[in-house]
């Protein structure tokens, strides 16, 4: 194994509800994940931070204060926690994003 390419096509799908699944790979104490959404996903709040771009497809996020909408090549900065916590809609048939995470 290469320790500096993660090759993302040799990685199992996860998928921990409807209409999300996942690819990672963990080292050195973060976790890198190829995400894959779909119309299926179940709306739910989550306050966890997002760190990462979205490659394909419009996500729009709400959050307590606004609603904001992601396209392709937008970053995404969400810090950890209640302050910040956001509920995700897919607008497109799919998006495809990358997000680096703290372990």
């Amino acid at each position: 194994m290469d320790h500096y390419v993660v090759d993302f096509a040799r990685i199992e799908w996860n998928s921990r509800m409807p209409g999300v699944r996942d690819k990672s790979c963990e080292r050195e104490g973060k976790r890198l994940r190829f995400v894959e959404y779909t119309q299926e996903m179940t709306p739910h709040w989550c306050s966890k931070g997002h760190y990462g771009i979205i490659l394909d497809g419009e996500f729009e996020l709400e959050f307590r204060d606004a609603v904001r909408t992601f396209r392709p090549g937008d970053g995404v900065f969400i810090p950890e926690g209640e302050k910040h916590r956001h509920r995700g809609r897919v607008l497109s048939e799919l998006v495809r994003a990358v997000f680096v995470e703290d372990l």
